[in-house]
């Protein structure tokens, strides 16, 4: 496979950006080798700088749930882009995406656009401490929040892909006020509370662990958390940034049967474009400014375009069976990829939840992996490395590090996952498990 472009741009973007990426897991720095540097993408494919075509599982890391370039986005998109990109007032688009994003998940009462899921979580947690009057929050390990200084302690993403320790920058005493607990732990949260019962304002937790790779909670294990929050008088933040309209319509939560205190979302509802939100509770959004003292802003935050594609993208996946089919394609990958990796005698791990999914490569046969520490142990990262690039020369794009979950979208079809299955067979007979 030719990659000269891709090589001249990496080398030229390494002068100009730190690292050559303007994101960390972009630098394939976990697997080795160039990044693509991608011109163009349609439906379920992308094209990189040297015309290689790819059939893409990681859709902009989750927002591309109706594939690459759907008319309908671009057609809102151009709709909007006519009248302007960004005005810093009100616009109706907002209203419009508000009311379906309150309508579709039951927890929510009001919304607050903002830019990223970063902000989302950030802000999400100040309105917490701002409600309760209290300062520490509890979050699991390698579950990650964005880029916020009380979030980036044993956070996973690029965090945990380039085994990063905890962020230089971050002062100890901001450190200090996260408690972190191992995920699907309940009793180390427990101990928390009990440790500092009236100083935690709240919990915030990926529902599924997602930048760790791919870890399900067990089973009650999201109830309990939200349980105790109550118990104690803590704010339950259900980060569905990643998760929102990808494991369910309504999300994990509607899925598992919650009721968060705040919800984090993003992706999905930007339709691509960059956007964020925090959503809630009346009565505790309502202490947002200018309602309430607690003051969070963004100039391009609610901005015209992203409102466009998201509400076309909502407005497309709640049609008649959309979302179910794509959840199937997504079922059909992954017991395609276990049967494979059974035949072939590779220890695997993997699983699915809607429309997302993930698998790790195991080092132990037998292994279980539940939470950061088992991934760390039991994942085996070279042999995924060898994987990733294997399945990259044949012409399908998986996420550049085994701590990452994938997407199918709507435009991955019977005989696109067919395709990838038995490229992934394939490979899988020629990999070393020596």
């Amino acid at each position: 496979m030719k990659t000269t472009r891709s090589e001249a741009l990496f080398a030229e973007a390494q002068t100009l950006i730190p690292g050559g990426v303007n994101s960390p897991v972009r630098a394939f720095r976990s697997v080795g080798g160039t990044p693509r540097f991608i011109e163009r993408g349609e439906g379920a494919y992308i094209w990189d700088a040297d015309d290689n075509k790819y059939v893409d599982y990681v859709l902009s890391w989750g927002p591309l749930v109706l594939g690459h370039a759907p008319p309908q986005v671009v057609a809102a998109l151009q709709a909007a882009l006519v009248n302007g990109t960004s005005y810093g007032a009100p616009t109706a688009l907002e209203n419009e995406l508000a009311q379906l994003v309150i309508d579709l998940i039951p927890s929510i009462d009001m919304i607050r656009f903002v830019n990223s899921g970063t902000e989302a979580t950030m802000s999400a947690l100040r309105l917490a401490r701002a409600y309760t009057g209290r300062t520490k929050i509890i979050k699991m390990a390698g579950c990650y929040h964005g880029h916020a200084d009380l979030l980036l302690v044993q956070a996973g993403s690029g965090v945990a892909t380039l085994g990063l320790p905890d962020s230089p920058g971050v002062p100890a005493a901001t450190a200090a006020q996260t408690l972190t607990v191992e995920f699907n732990d309940l009793e180390a949260v427990r101990h928390q509370f009990e440790q500092y019962p009236d100083e935690i304002a709240a919990i915030i937790v990926e529902p599924i662990a997602a930048n760790m790779g791919f870890v399900l909670p067990a089973e009650g294990y999201l109830k309990a958390l939200q349980d105790l929050c109550h118990e104690y008088g803590a704010l339950f933040i259900l980060d569905e940034v990643m998760t929102g309209f990808r494991v369910a319509i309504g999300g994990a939560q509607a899925a598992w049967n919650l009721d968060p205190d705040i919800t984090c979302l993003g992706k999905v509802i930007g339709g691509g474009l960059p956007v964020g939100a925090y959503a809630g509770k009346r009565e505790i959004m309502q202490m947002v400014a200018p309602s309430g003292a607690m003051y969070q802003a963004g100039t391009l935050s609610g901005n015209p375009l992203a409102m466009a594609a998201g509400l076309a993208t909502i407005q497309a996946l709640i049609q008649s069976d959309v979302f179910e089919n794509v959840a199937r394609a997504a079922l059909s990958l992954v017991s395609g990829i276990q049967s494979a990796a059974a035949k072939a005698g590779i220890p695997i791990q993997v699983a699915s939840a809607g429309t997302m999914f993930g698998f790790y490569f195991l080092n132990v046969p037998d292994a279980r992996i539940t939470d950061f520490t088992t991934a760390k142990k039991y994942a085996h990262t070279q042999r995924y490395a060898a994987f990733f690039h294997a399945m990259l020369e044949a012409g399908v794009y998986l996420a550049p590090s085994q701590f990452e979950a994938g997407f199918v979208s709507v435009c991955h079809t019977k005989e696109i996952i067919q395709e990838t299955l038995s490229k992934i067979a394939t490979v899988f007979s020629q990999l070393d498990i020596g």
